[in-house]
């Protein structure tokens, strides 16, 4: 090989280094959908790499990322996710962080002739016979609406007519498409333009569930530490505070 042809090589594999160091994935909670892309949006814009997202169930990354997913950053709606990964030495030390609060709604369709208005013990009425919740076997809007239906005295009376998602937007679709009378929901997901177009909701007090702690943290086999460190550490960023207020998060 030439002198000009190893150069032209060394010069073709920096470039494909450079391109891969710049590439960051994220594993990231359903409920994020409608807030999380104005805040990538804006991270790459301020550090010109590239996102890549794929968006489910906290409690299934959970599992995937305890088997070396390749995800550089994991953005959970129950901060337990992230503290196991962290407590079996598989996260980046100090990276853990609580980046919001998630909150819980009955929704239904517009053209239902359902009346959710009395809130949970709507559900009681005999015209309802499906009710989507997330898995609460991992998906962490699933547990609180299990926990806010039993809370609310309900839960054995209504638990024949439950659906269950996959993940918390699964569950909304269910609902929006009918395949549901109703759905417990996120609330980010209620106020994301789609669903806050197609139907209505009623908030559930936060007291009838636990809180949905949700946090990030940097992953130990991320190809990129640096930039998902820059990343986790944007989501404390005015701009990320916005645009998760703006769906309905509580952040600090």
């Amino acid at each position: 090989m030439s002198r000009f042809s190893k150069l032209c090589l060394a010069a073709l594999c920096l470039v494909a280094s450079t391109s891969q160091a710049q590439e960051l994935h994220v594993a990231a909670a359903a409920d994020l959908t409608a807030a999380l892309p104005a805040i990538i949006q804006q991270f790459e814009s301020d550090t010109h790499a590239k996102v890549v997202v794929a968006y489910g169930s906290s409690g299934n990354f959970y599992q995937q990322l305890q088997n070396n997913a390749p995800f550089d950053v994991f953005l959970s709606a129950d901060v337990q996710y992230p503290q196991k990964l962290q407590d079996a030495g598989l996260t980046v030390p100090g990276t853990l962080a609580e980046y919001a609060t998630g909150k819980i709604v009955l929704w239904t369709r517009n053209e239902s002739k359902v009346d959710i208005s009395s809130g949970l013990k709507s559900l009681t009425t005999p015209s309802i016979q499906k009710i989507a919740i997330a898995n609460p076997q991992h998906a962490p809007y699933g547990k609180a609406a299990e926990a806010a239906l039993k809370s609310e005295g309900i839960y054995d009376q209504i638990s024949s007519k439950l659906v269950l998602g996959e993940n918390i937007s699964q569950t909304a679709v269910f609902a929006q498409t009918g395949n549901a009378d109703v759905g417990i929901i996120a609330l980010s997901l209620a106020l994301n333009p789609t669903m806050k177009t197609a139907g209505h909701f009623v908030e559930i007090p936060t007291g009838d569930y636990p809180p949905i702690k949700q946090a990030v943290v940097v992953m130990k086999n991320s190809r990129n530490v640096d930039l998902a460190k820059k990343f986790q550490q944007s989501l404390s960023s005015a701009s990320a505070r916005q645009a998760l207020q703006q769906f309905g998060f509580s952040v600090k």
